[in-house]
């Protein structure tokens, strides 16, 4: 069933077209992601679709009594409002009053936001985030629309709401950067570029193989209309007459195919800026620890960051990762320990909100303010070249940074930070309002990056990319060292919590069938147990076997973040099979040894 169509969407701000005649719907059961570069009108997209932003022309209708529900990019709350207040706010009736509050308490505990009677006010720009999300959860909704709504959630946040999600009864249009959220949600992606709404059905692995064949098939549409022109325009030259009506609509055939427009050539921000020397000594943390009142983030803290390292910093929210890369930028003091930078180490860091950006400033003169002049691997350009190179062209360069997209400011900011030419980069969130295009760009970068890189993030397909070692804050205070991407450390920590598992289950099964043979007189097997005997040994072989199965295909799937899951939840399942069997056997053979032992004594 149709819940909304859009058709001829036209809009523009101030001399940039968004929408030039643009059409699409949302049906029932979709679930669709929105991609494009920044700029080009996701979040407008969304908001014309919620109702609270006007198009310039075209209409959009939607069915009777369709309730949309919207997440706003950067949300905004009434001054004094409490967590909990802000959640239920026009979501309590006379049929959900009794429930809705625990329900909101369930869906913010499971956002990572505990204390319910505190000012929003208070909350960082993540958190607030989170609160407008969990208040959006908390209604029905026939279309549910979220713009970014994976930005400040940790991966086990990320893993409920995509299973949230993909159970939703409703339609779903969202804009996101997260590929493996896109690749698990969705089933159908649009694709705003050069004013145009592209429809591909399936998940984003789906999308990126449609529009390459679209691609393909463009262009070679377009070679084939050139061939046929210069045919035709070699026609005119000979000196066609329209003197018959046939002739007539030749030519104006040839016009309509010369007036055709080419397919035009995707935007591609081109990243290139020099890297400085970086000497033998780098960045040396040492035994550092911070603590703000009774909350410990760090304790003991030391590392000595290598020529090349790739590092991600992970944990929950409020855990200590910005504090840490604060402090080794030198931002933060640490409450004990130091911090050694060598004299060659040249710092870019790029924080979370774009505190250090002056919103007044023209976009030119933001990066004038580096230099006038940008030296590149393949020479010295102008300031305002190097912004074109970043996909902001002619007037745009002259807009005030507080008109640009959210996005927009991440470009800009990220740029700023690679013309100083460091060799030590540290990102705090990088992804977080940066488009796929960009984000796919900044990764091809970095592969060839000669510095360091340290990175906090909750992006899990960024992190599988880019690092080789990540440091999870796991209890309080201390930082684990894991080897490899984002899937080796979750395959890590999953075995370790097994293990654990696995030990604590085996000791109370051993002592509790101890304890039964203590009460039990009963000293000879029965039919089943006999069977179960003498079958027990082979049953344990055949599951050991079938993990270590399990476990080279999870090391082949580490990148694919779907099947690794399921490969997961499967190992889980067989382990758990294997305790029962495991127990089983210690039972049989406690049993049997009795057996003997009273056989013997008789």
């Amino acid at each position: 069933m149709n819940l909304l169509t859009a058709e001829k969407l036209v809009k523009s701000y101030t001399d940039k077209n968004l929408f030039q005649g643009a059409d699409f719907s949302i049906n029932e059961g979709d679930k669709i992601g929105v991609i494009g570069v920044n700029g080009t009108g996701k979040t407008t997209l969304l908001k014309m679709v919620a109702g609270l932003e006007e198009t310039d022309s075209g209409t959009i209708n939607k069915g009777n009594n369709i309730q949309i529900r919207y997440l706003p990019q950067n949300p905004v709350f009434e001054p004094g409002m409490k967590v909990l207040q802000a959640v239920l706010k026009n979501n309590v009736n006379k049929l959900n009053e009794w429930t809705v509050e625990s329900e909101a308490k369930s869906i913010l505990n499971k956002l990572g936001i505990r204390r319910h009677g505190e000012n929003v006010e208070h909350l960082s720009g993540g958190q607030r985030k989170r609160v407008a999300l969990a208040h959006v959860l908390l209604a029905p909704a026939d279309i549910l629309i979220l713009d970014e709504p994976t930005n400040h959630l940790d991966h086990y946040m990320a893993e409920w709401l995509e299973e949230y999600l993909r159970k939703f009864n409703g339609a779903l249009l969202m804009v996101t950067h997260d590929r493996y959220f896109l690749d698990r949600v969705s089933n159908r992606i649009i694709e705003i570029d050069n004013g145009n709404i592209y429809n591909y059905p399936g998940n984003y692995s789906e999308y990126i193989r449609l529009k390459e064949a679209r691609t393909d098939m463009e262009l070679a549409s377009n070679r084939k209309r050139r061939s046929i022109l210069k045919t035709e325009l070699e026609w005119l030259a000979r000196g066609a007459r329209a003197r018959s009506t046939k002739q007539k609509v030749h030519i104006a055939r040839v016009m309509a195919l010369r007036d055709q427009k080419a397919p035009g050539e995707e935007q591609v921000i081109e990243m290139s800026s020099v890297t400085s020397r970086l000497g033998k000594k780098t960045v040396e943390v040492v035994d550092i620890s911070k603590s703000y009142g009774n909350k410990k983030l760090i304790t003991g803290y030391s590392y000595i960051f290598l020529k090349g390292d790739r590092i991600g910093i992970i944990g929950p929210n409020g855990c200590g990762k910005s504090t840490l890369l604060k402090i080794i930028d030198g931002i933060v003091e640490p409450d004990t320990g130091y911090v050694e930078i060598g004299q060659t180490v040249k710092i870019g860091y790029f924080s979370q909100e774009n505190e250090y950006m002056d919103q007044s400033l023209k976009v030119i003169d933001y990066i004038k303010e580096v230099g006038e002049y940008i030296k590149t691997k393949d020479g010295t350009i102008t300031a305002s070249m190097m912004l074109e190179r970043f996909l902001f062209e002619g007037a745009l360069q002259w807009n005030t940074i507080s008109k640009l997209s959210g996005g927009e400011k991440r470009r800009l900011y990220l740029l700023r930070i690679l013309m100083g030419a460091p060799n030590v980069l540290i990102l705090d969130e990088p992804t977080n309002d940066l488009d796929i295009q960009t984000l796919t760009i900044l990764e091809d970068y970095l592969d060839s990056f000669e510095g360091i890189v340290i990175t906090v993030s909750h992006d899990r397909y960024f992190l599988n990319r880019i690092v080789q070692r990540i440091f999870a804050f796991e209890e309080e205070g201390k930082v684990t060292q894991y080897e490899g991407g984002f899937s080796d450390y979750l395959l890590a920590s999953r075995r370790n919590e097994a293990e654990d598992e696995n030990v604590n289950k085996k000791t109370i099964a051993k002592d509790a069938q101890t304890q039964r043979f203590a009460r039990e007189k009963k000293l000879k097997f029965t039919f089943q147990e006999q069977k179960d005997y003498e079958a027990i040994e082979d049953d344990i072989a055949s599951c050991e076997a079938k993990l270590e199965q399990l476990e080279r295909e999870i090391e082949d799937s580490a990148s694919n973040y779907s099947r690794l899951n399921e490969l997961m939840k499967e190992k889980s399942s067989m382990e758990t099979v294997l305790e029962e069997k495991m127990e089983r056997w210690v039972y049989l053979n406690d049993l049997a040894d009795q057996i003997e032992q009273e056989r013997s004594g008789k």
